[in-house]
């Protein structure tokens, strides 16, 4: 039998395709540098093949020719060695790195910190190269700047053993400002510095500023702001040897915007305006801006006064000039009263106005006044002038008399005038204390006798003493008033009905009945108009 065939029975194998052959990855191009660190090692590493071969790997795996040439560079860049060699030595030595084609020279190796850190901490190093040339023009600029600016603080061609010092023209200054200026804002974008005003100002090159004198050891040192503390410095330097120039005018504008309260700047501002003969009118128009910034600031309606009296002496021969000030002051002033109408400096200011002026018998100063009470019955301000007004004037009323003594010397129509004029206002608002206190002030100037308004407060004060449903009190001031009046006639009323009358319809405040009724009165009144009989319950 015939021996069988091997793997006769099975079927033929197909043949198998080959499999294509992997293709290997190209190789990746390298990485380009990110970063000026990144820069700096590419660039050292370039100087450097073998030594970074050795750094990675390993001095043993560098072939023998490799070894040759790491030691080679090592003993060439030690120029202390290579002397040692004979010329025969040197001369293979030579040969050998001439060979090999490497760099002989290396640049310094690449340190972390370096390149140091920018105003926000983060390091250098990791800026991309365009940050980084960005940072190198901005120094550029700024040594240029320093040179520029040297030059300009001492000139090339000035002997200062034969010459007195040059002095810089308008021109020149400025282009110096502009240079510190621009030094200034290069120096706070890379560094963060905020340079101080003054000090980058060429004009003010010659002063020697005189900081605050605080105490070793104060408890409580004032952290004055620093810009602050910069021109006070300056401040202080100037004052001391008493320099009134147009640089230290602009030196007080700048501390009073600063702080419009310094009493001691407003002063010697005044001095730089009379020694510079600065006039009036320009110094009033600068201030009358800074009066409406700063509406309760006492320091500027003082300095008004005193400029008041400096302006005043050049213009009372000029009656048309002094009309046209007047004027315009009266205008200036219902601005700022529009603004803040009890305003207590501005008050003040006009009453030494009024009176430096002359104008107590101003129609628009009464009209004024009178619009203002009419706007406003509660003005107290409004009032208080008008007492001025009229108990003030020297061509009716004796001089320097007090505000709360006779004065014989008003006529009795104005008093009747002034009485009259308030009991309209107090009906307007019975509950108003500033008529009630305008009207006894008229009473005392023309010596009158509280009585003499008995009828008219008794008319806001009905039925006192007759019980709790017959009472009628629509004034406590009215109350008080005829306490006083019953007192000097003898007679007794008991307040604590009228009190309560009072509370229960709300027409005076807690405070104003505490002073009418037994509980809260003062001592010495309740002796006076307590009743002897209780009150109704």
């Amino acid at each position: 039998m015939p021996a069988k065939i091997k793997g006769g029975n099975s079927k033929a194998k197909e043949a198998e395709p080959a499999k294509p052959k992997q293709q290997e990855p190209k190789p990746q191009p390298p990485k380009k540098p990110q970063t000026v660190r990144e820069i700096a090692w590419e660039q050292y590493w370039a100087w450097n093949p073998i030594h970074r071969t050795v750094e990675e790997q390993g001095f043993a795996s560098l072939s023998q020719a490799d070894r040759r040439t790491y030691l080679n560079l090592e003993f060439v860049r030690n120029s202390g060695q290579i002397d040692q060699l004979s010329k025969k030595g040197q001369r293979e030595l030579w040969k050998q790195l001439s060979e090999a084609n490497v760099p002989l020279r290396s640049g310094p190796r690449p340190r972390d910190g370096q390149w140091g850190n920018d105003k926000n901490g983060r390091d250098i190093g990791d800026y991309t190269p365009e940050e980084y040339a960005v940072r190198e023009r901005k120094l550029s600029r700024i040594r240029e700047l320093e040179f520029a600016c040297s030059s300009f603080r001492r000139p090339r061609d000035w002997d200062p053993a034969t010459e007195e010092e040059p002095t810089p023209t308008e021109e020149e200054l400025k282009g110096e400002k502009d240079r510190r200026q621009e030094m200034a804002v290069l120096r706070n974008q890379l560094y963060g510095v905020k340079s101080n005003a003054y000090e980058n100002d060429p004009e003010w090159d010659d002063v020697v500023p005189i900081p605050q004198d605080e105490p070793e050891g104060a408890l409580a040192a004032i952290a004055y702001a620093e810009d602050y503390a910069e021109a006070m410095g300056y401040l202080r330097a100037v004052m001391a040897v008493k320099e009134h120039t147009p640089r230290c005018l602009r030196l007080t504008e700048h501390i009073i915007d600063m702080n419009p309260a310094h009493y001691t700047v407003w002063l010697y501002r005044f001095d730089i305006v009379k020694v510079l003969g600065i006039p009036i009118a320009d110094e009033l128009e600068w201030l009358n801006e800074l009066s409406l910034e700063h509406l309760k600031n006492f320091q500027i309606w003082h300095q008004r006064q005193l400029l008041l009296d400096v302006h005043f002496n050049t213009l009372q021969s000029d009656e048309g000039a002094l009309e046209a000030f007047a004027r315009s002051e009266h205008n200036f002033l219902r601005d700022i009263l529009e603004r803040d109408t009890k305003n207590y400096h501005v008050w003040g200011y006009r009453q030494y106005f009024v009176r430096k002026l002359r104008l107590w018998d101003s129609d628009d100063e009464m009209r004024y006044v009178e619009l203002m009470i009419s706007t406003d019955v509660r003005n107290n301000s409004a009032w208080s002038h008008r007492f001025f007004l009229v108990f003030g004037n020297p061509g009716q009323s004796t001089p320097d008399s007090h505000s709360t003594e006779y004065d014989p010397q008003v006529p009795a129509d104005i008093i009747d005038r002034e009485i009259l004029y308030s009991q309209e206002k107090i009906n307007l608002a019975p509950q108003n204390q500033s008529p009630w206190n305008y009207l006894r002030g008229v009473l005392v100037k023309g010596g009158r006798p509280l009585g003499t308004v008995r009828e008219f407060a008794e008319t806001f004060a009905v039925h006192l003493g007759d019980g709790d449903e017959k009472e009628e009190v629509r004034s406590s001031h009215a109350l008080d008033l005829l306490a006083d009046i019953y007192k000097r006639l003898g007679r007794r009323i008991r307040p604590t009905c009228a009190c309560a009358d009072l509370a229960r319809s709300g027409i005076a405040s807690e405070r104003v009945i505490g002073r009418i009724g037994d509980r809260c009165f003062e001592e010495q009144r309740l002796k006076d108009v307590r009743s002897s009989t209780e009150c109704p319950q």
